[in-house]
């Protein structure tokens, strides 16, 4: 497999890739074209794929060859998880945050107990006097 020098992440072409996943290279042709895949490219126009295309086209080739869902289907799929994966982000900072004021609520409800209890030395008269 090819690999672009100096990045420290692995690209590779469409041969090694096709290879690798036994499909020919024009499903992967197909599948950029449906917009399933969007490898980069050099500035001679060759397109290499990144270890992050190359999960992507594991859940692609799991879904058509194991599932038996067709491409329009793999794409909603993908929107989908894609979806949901920032959906989860955003619970994830929202819970953060709500956790990081319950917290400071907290130290701001103990000051104020401790600066509310007052002492007094006087006699309070009650009600009955």
């Amino acid at each position: 497999m090819t690999r672009k020098s100096g990045t420290g992440k692995g690209y590779y072409m469409i041969s090694a890739v096709a290879s690798k996943y036994n499909v020919h290279p024009q499903t992967l042709r197909l599948y950029e074209r449906e917009g399933l895949l969007a490898p980069s490219r050099t500035d001679g126009n060759t397109r290499l794929y990144s270890d992050d295309d190359l999960h992507r086209l594991e859940t692609i080739l799991t879904l058509t060859r194991d599932l038996g869902v067709n491409l329009a289907g793999v794409e909603i799929i993908l929107n989908m998880r894609q979806k949901m994966e920032s959906m989860q982000s955003e619970v994830n900072e929202f819970m953060a945050y709500v956790k990081k004021e319950l917290a400071r609520g907290l130290d701001d409800w103990e000051t104020r107990l401790n600066t509310s209890l007052v002492t007094t030395t006087r006699d309070v008269p009650s009600i009955e006097d």
